[in-house]
């Protein structure tokens, strides 16, 4: 059997450059509790696992709240797993207090 060997010519890829302060922000959020809300009224909440350049969102361990007409009642959320939300249904979107003071608190910690 014959082996072919290919020789490795000049490298093509291209130059990786600094990553932006907008990436250094959206990394300091991954595996952080986001609130979703969307254009249906439905929120999801559930950690920030990644989103891309036409701003869908992936959600892991996400839940669904749906919009009730009584402001007293929020029912009972349900449990969705892992979601994509296309960046045209995205209203607003929240990081939980407490996911945030758990990173502040790790860096003055350690």
């Amino acid at each position: 059997m014959a082996t072919m060997i290919a020789e490795n010519g000049p490298s093509t890829r291209p130059e990786v450059s600094s990553p932006s302060p907008d990436m250094l922000k959206l990394e300091g959020l991954l595996n952080k509790n986001m609130r979703i809300r969307m254009t249906d009224g439905r929120t999801l909440v559930g950690l920030f696992l990644c989103t891309d350049r036409d701003c869908n969102v992936i959600l892991g361990s996400a839940q669904e709240f749906l919009k009730s007409t009584d402001t007293f009642s929020q029912g009972e959320p349900r449990v969705l797993g892992l979601a994509m939300i296309p960046g045209h249904h995205v209203v607003s979107i929240e990081v939980e207090a407490d996911s945030l003071e758990d990173t502040q608190g790790y860096g003055a910690d350690h």
